[in-house]
């Protein structure tokens, strides 16, 4: 039996409504963000699974889980794929899950099939990729791939005030798993992320595959400004130093300015605090967030510096400040895995086009440790970040089983 064939789609699909009951929402989503108590549960349940099985698991420092299935040759690099298990406030059941279900479900399918494979084959689940709770996204795997310093991480705070390394800890105490010693990060020969599209493309053009040859780049910035509270019945309106009065100009002018002719660029301000937040009183400081997106580095360059001329022209008489918080640089996937994907997809007669990615991934960062791709399958109507986010029990089994098959050769090289 192939490892594509030992797929089961009927388990890949209950592992999923078992995971969506850990933080699901009544309009039938989840709300399971980063080192929360449904965090812990989803990785309790991982790894139970995993012992089941007879696979091995541990977490480092920055709270990412691995599952690691034996290899013939056990000292050699692993070969890997995986995804996240956090998501949005009202998130969807397949972001970032589904790549994780079927990175284990792909080492279940070896198993089941007998095959021995030369390398070690991990499924991983990252910490905080979405950075919907912690800024920046893509955390764990950002550490594992030292693009990021695991002592800044720890100490970053939530909206709420909560330090990561006490919530990490508190995730780790609930859903205990041995540490592996050290700084995050060990050598890998190669890694595969399968991921539900999160767009249309896919659907539009009657495909089950995206071969994924690139990650467009991105930038996160945080906007802050200061006003002055006061009466809102007795100061007049020349008077005040409104901060959310200076904030909708800021933001009126940066959605004209990132107006491209081509629809290319992605800016998207996504999260708006006003202060004090009380109905009588001007608000005396508001925040705002940025998220950016270009598949040119030098654009997404050229823009930044038409943000900070917003900020410093429009915000008067109040103070205001940007800070880019993340800056991700496009990433371009290996063409050797590219070229496994695309004849995996082939050779199990799945229809299957080469695609980019709009949104980022925790493969842009693992990519610059070692050879890596990425696996699209459908999303209905592209909706994805939305709890109604969906897609088919046959999609999510074709991708996984493009994955296994492309495991086992990377494994046995």
């Amino acid at each position: 039996m192939s490892g594509a064939n030992a797929v089961k789609e009927d388990r890949l699909w209950q592992r999923h409504v078992d995971r969506a009951k850990l933080g699901g929402t009544p309009k039938g989503g989840v709300n399971r963000q980063a080192l929360s108590a449904e965090d812990a549960a989803a990785r309790n349940l991982l790894a139970a699974w995993a012992r089941a099985r007879g696979f091995s698991i541990f977490t480092d420092a920055i709270g990412n889980l691995f599952v690691r299935r034996e290899g013939t040759h056990p000292h050699e690099q692993p070969v890997m794929s995986g995804s996240h298990m956090d998501s949005q406030p009202t998130g969807g059941r397949f972001d970032g899950m589904y790549g994780v279900l079927a990175a284990f479900e792909s080492l279940e399918a070896l198993e089941d099939a007998g095959i021995k494979t030369k390398r070690p084959v991990m499924a991983v689940a990252w910490t905080n990729e979405e950075g919907s709770r912690f800024q920046p996204g893509a955390m764990g795997s950002a550490v594992f791939a030292r693009r990021y310093e695991l002592d800044e991480m720890l100490a970053q705070k939530d909206w709420k005030g909560v330090v990561l390394k006490d919530a990490l800890a508190e995730t780790l105490k609930a859903a205990p798993a041995p540490m592996r010693a050290g700084q995050p990060g060990f050598a890998v020969d190669a890694y595969v992320e399968v991921h539900i599209e999160q767009g249309p493309r896919l659907e539009n053009e009657k495909k089950t595959i995206g071969v994924v040859t690139a990650i467009q780049g991105s930038r996160r910035y945080i906007v802050t400004i200061d006003g002055e509270e006061a009466h809102a019945g007795t100061t007049p309106r020349a008077a005040r130093k409104d901060a959310y009065a200076a904030a909708t100009r800021i933001a009126a002018a940066m959605y004209e300015a990132t107006t491209d002719q081509d629809d290319t660029l992605r800016f998207t301000i996504g999260r708006v605090e006003v202060s004090p937040g009380s109905p009588n009183t001007v608000p005396g400081k508001s925040v705002f967030t940025i998220d950016m997106r270009h598949p040119d580095n030098d654009v997404l360059a050229s823009y930044e510096a038409r943000l900070h001329e917003i900020v410093q022209s429009k915000a008067a008489p109040c103070p205001a400040a940007i800070e880019r918080v993340t800056n991700v640089p496009p990433t371009n996937f290996d063409t050797g895995v590219i070229g496994l994907v695309r004849d995996a997809a082939t050779r199990l007669k799945l229809t299957n086009m080469d695609m980019p990615s709009g949104a980022g991934h925790d493969a842009m960062h693992i990519a610059t440790l070692c050879p890596a791709g990425m696996i699209f399958v459908p999303c209905e109507r592209g909706i994805s970040h939305n709890e109604i986010e969906n897609a088919s029990p046959s999609d999510l089994a074709a991708g996984t089983r493009v994955l296994v098959e492309v495991l086992e050769k990377l494994a046995n090289k």
